[in-house]
């Protein structure tokens, strides 16, 4: 068990958890809305500016394709940024990660179209988003870490999901400014140069998060584990969180398939379906989209304090639960055309998206040791982003488009909440655990072949 003296490590003197909270969910947020501003303007802009079709549906498809490379580069960015994070530190690769993201996403403002160079568009635009998806695969974990590893244990749930309030905020920013300028812009200035505009805000929103993570400390379980590790040899934190604790790693992600999966149906794909399988507004999709993610930011903390009262896994079985349910419903509402009902859909979608949101933090902080935890939370987090988030909007298209209805999309999106819904019941409830005290799975001594990184 922790003694007194282990329990002290939990506080810095000089920091508090709001100013730590806030730093974090202030980086989160700018990382989240150049990845959603991507994933917003592939359904707006690339599919005619990068990706010309004479069929809407291949350009957007051919877009959301591009957007799923991003996905495709998060798991590396996850293992290349984790390690960094469980051997040099969770504050200097949250930092790294940020200015990788925010120079990516600048450059795209700066890219030329199809028209004036050809296939090279959207060879550079591909690139780019490679980039952005490597340094997101290093964000999420090492946001949560900096709370959680900080945090009191009775509130963790609470101050984990601060991190978490990052996504729903990057992408109410993201549909907040593309809404803003279309309304202000007309059709031709908006393709012209007013999707540039957004991208090129990037720059400024990071040199904002830039200075809050500079300020903060890094997190003392990281600096206690550091202290008692030889200063000179310190294990590859990668293969011993595979090698380990490949169970837990597979075990969270299943559990984000719901989550995930629907996340991207209710927030992308809504504005797909709305705008060009239902021929309405573009409007109307995006004013869904932020009223839904103000509804998960509000709930996202209600939903954590209830985490720490109850426990994770009740959270998560009921999350999983209302995804099964919803994914029927969802598009019963859309084929209204009626705005209310759309946004009504989209609401809910994103509520039960907050009900996840509020336990992962928590949830992943709590399965693994702090010396491989990074790369641990890093490699389930993206592992699920892959599977479950990259395709769905892919998916829901080749869906309609095969069966020219939203009750496929939505069996597929029940079955990812089916898999959440499995997972969570396997679980074991982990509220009471101590993160200091998290052992591994067996002891590894610095005598064995065990793969080391020598620290300068």
């Amino acid at each position: 068990m922790a003694t007194a003296t282990d329990k002290s490590i939990n506080r810095r003197s000089h920091t508090s958890l709001p100013v730590i909270a806030g730093s974090s969910l202030a980086g989160t947020a700018v990382e989240w809305y150049d990845f959603f501003l991507y994933g917003t303007a592939a359904a707006l802009v690339f599919n005619k500016l990068f990706f010309p079709a004479s069929d809407p549906l291949v350009g957007t498809m051919l877009a959301f394709a591009t957007y799923a490379v991003g996905f495709l580069a998060r798991p590396l960015g996850a293992a290349v940024l984790g390690h960094f994070g469980d051997v040099k530190g969770r504050r200097a690769t949250l930092i790294a990660s940020l200015l990788l993201m925010g120079v990516a996403t600048s450059l795209i403002a700066l890219l030329p179209t199809y028209a004036t160079i050809g296939v090279a568009a959207p060879i550079m635009l591909v690139l780019l988003r490679l980039v952005q998806g490597f340094a997101l695969g290093g964000e999420w974990g090492g946001a949560v870490l900096l709370v959680s590893e900080h945090g009191d244990a009775k509130r963790r749930a609470f101050w984990s999901a601060w991190p978490n309030l990052g996504p729903p905020l990057g992408n109410l920013l993201a549909a907040g400014v593309l809404a803003l300028l279309g309304a202000v812009l007309s059709e031709d200035a908006f393709l012209s140069w007013g999707w540039r505009v957004a991208f090129g805000l990037s720059a400024l929103l990071v040199a904002i998060g830039l200075v809050l993570r500079l300020y903060v400390a890094e997190t003392p379980l990281f600096e206690r584990t550091r202290a008692a590790t030889s200063p000179r040899l310190v294990r590859m934190p990668l293969s011993v969180a595979i090698r380990d604790h490949w169970r837990n790693i597979l075990l969270a992600a299943f559990t984000r398939f719901g989550e995930n999966a629907g996340f991207y149906i209710f927030s992308l794909f809504v504005i797909t379906y709305v705008t060009q399988i239902k021929d309405l507004d573009r409007g109307i999709g995006l004013t869904a989209v932020m009223i839904g993610m103000a509804v998960a930011l509000v709930t996202i903390p209600i939903f954590a304090v209830l985490a720490d009262r109850i426990g994770r896994r009740p959270i998560y079985v009921g999350a999983s639960l209302a995804t099964i349910v919803w994914a029927f419903a969802f598009f019963a509402l859309l084929d209204t055309r009626r705005t209310g009902a759309i946004i009504l859909a989209v609401a809910v979608g994103l509520l039960i998206f907050a009900a996840y949101s509020a336990v992962i933090g928590a949830f992943f902080s709590e399965l693994f040791p702090t010396e491989v935890r990074y790369s641990g939370v890093s490699l389930a987090y993206n592992l699920a982003s892959v599977l479950a988030g990259s395709l769905a909007p892919i998916i829901a298209i080749a869906l309609y488009d095969r069966f020219g209805s939203g009750y496929a999309i939505g069996i597929y999106l029940a079955v990812m909440g089916a898999i959440s819904l499995a997972a969570s019941l396997i679980a074991r409830e982990t509220r009471t655990v101590d993160l200091a005290d998290i052992p591994t799975e067996e002891p590894h001594p610095q005598t064995t072949d065990t793969p080391a990184v020598v620290i300068p």
